[in-house]
């Protein structure tokens, strides 16, 4: 098959969207396919085949409600003219699905959706991209959702749209297949101390807050907790960032201006805790922790793996989410996770039997919130269970490995096009 995948950021970028479309992209590859990624053009990519995937970079910035700029010409004539089998747009909301929609109806190959959670749909800016936004899932020959109970696929039965499949995310095999014991020796951490982890980018949004609140409630006498993010992965996320800020400040949207810029500048933890590059891979004093430790890091990729191993505890705060791919990779390192229920995070304890739900507040629009005290006392109450620990352990990990490696996942994707190809064919 002749492959096309559609995303707004892709390697060397870090996040959730890019780690789905890559790791798709490359199992692909590595099955025969002819696969090639249409994203923005980053100045530090060095390479325009990736593990034998190519790479189509792209200088445009925006979406359909903060307008778009940039190669938008060039980036629809490459679609209508690509020659591919089937195309996969990944995330709504973002320039490399959006203009898509401008000529969905002329494109003349196979067209699959993947929506990624509908995060603007209760944000009264976006009310007529959601209006139309029915008509525009009927316009492809299938949608993919990740979830099976979330606002983009209620969205969709609530229109009448059933030409979907729900296929969840995961962990990488690869990655997860040998145990990374070498954390706790790095950071010196004696193994009988307890290790909490959050992972998830410093913005307001990740709940880096509510942890470290909880873990400064928690009973215990010593404690770790690492929190693992980056403010930007990389400098030309940064520049189309400070483009659509600039967007935002010439359509006068002061408000969600005021809200972009706190989420880059101070990440959303406590007062005299930013996300700065003096105090990443330090540990960090707060009032109130005795001899508790916190230890703020933006590590390699394979430093993460092993923080994920050596922890006893994965926390997760997060205000909003779709399918956070830290909870399968908690399961996939055989730790046991405690969530607030974001994005379909009941879903994904439920699915792999590997967490626990924390009691979640949700406000208007969609968010959620935590309480400290709540979240501190279940954290404190696994932390005291070793055999709880480990049954959640097991139980995702095996999960894991029977429904949600990469590899698994890989095979239905795969499946899927050749049928979507080959419909009335």
């Amino acid at each position: 098959m002749k492959i096309l995948h559609t995303v707004e950021f892709y390697y060397p970028s870090v996040g959730g969207a890019q780690e789905v479309v890559r790791q798709l992209s490359e199992r692909l590859v590595k099955r025969g396919h002819d696969v090639t990624v249409a994203t923005s053009a980053l100045p530090e990519r060095d390479s325009y085949v990736i593990n034998g995937v190519k790479i189509e970079p792209f200088d445009i910035s925006g979406n359909t409600v903060r307008g778009m700029s940039g190669e938008i010409q060039r980036y629809q004539r490459f679609l209508l003219e690509g020659g591919f089998d089937i195309m996969m747009n990944y995330a709504a909301q973002e320039w490399a699905m959006d203009l898509v929609f401008l000529i969905l109806d002329q494109i003349p190959y196979r067209k699959v959706m993947i929506p990624c959670g509908f995060s603007g749909l209760y944000e009264p800016e976006y009310h007529d991209y959601f209006t139309q936004m029915p008509d525009v899932m009927r316009g492809y020959d299938h949608l993919v959702f990740h979830a099976d109970d979330y606002r983009d696929t209620n969205f969709a039965r609530q229109h009448g749209v059933d030409h979907f499949t729900i296929i969840p995310n995961g962990a990488s095999e690869i990655e997860f297949g040998r145990k990374n014991e070498t954390f706790r020796k790095r950071y010196r951490i004696p193994a009988d101390v307890p290790m909490l982890l959050t992972v998830g980018s410093h913005t307001c949004m990740k709940g880096h807050r509510l942890c470290l609140d909880a873990f400064q409630r928690l009973e215990v006498n010593r404690a770790v907790l690492v929190i693992i993010g980056n403010v930007f992965s990389s400098p030309g996320e940064w520049q189309r960032y400070a483009r659509s800020v600039w967007g935002e400040l010439r359509g006068r949207n002061v408000s969600r201006v005021v809200k972009m810029l706190l989420r880059a500048s101070f990440g959303g933890v406590v007062p005299g805790c930013l996300p700065d590059d003096r105090m990443r891979g330090r540990w960090i004093n707060l009032r109130g922790l005795g001899k508790k430790r916190v230890l703020l890091l933006d590590p390699p990729r394979e430093e993460v793996l092993a923080a994920y191993h050596a922890a006893d505890v994965f926390i997760f705060g997060s205000n909003v989410e779709y399918s956070p791919l830290v909870l399968y990779e908690a399961a996939a390192s055989r730790t046991p996770f405690i969530s607030l229920a974001c994005g379909n995070a009941s879903e994904i304890a439920a699915w792999t039997g590997a967490g626990i739900i924390a009691p979640t507040i949700r406000k208007e629009r969609g968010y959620v919130e935590g309480d400290p005290d709540i979240f501190a006392g279940q954290i404190s109450t696994l932390l005291a269970d070793e055999t709880r620990r480990d049954l959640l352990a097991e139980a995702g990990h095996r999960a894991w490995s029977e429904r949600f490696t990469w590899d698994i996942i890989t095979s239905r994707y795969e499946k899927l096009y050749s049928e979507v190809i080959n419909e009335n064919s």
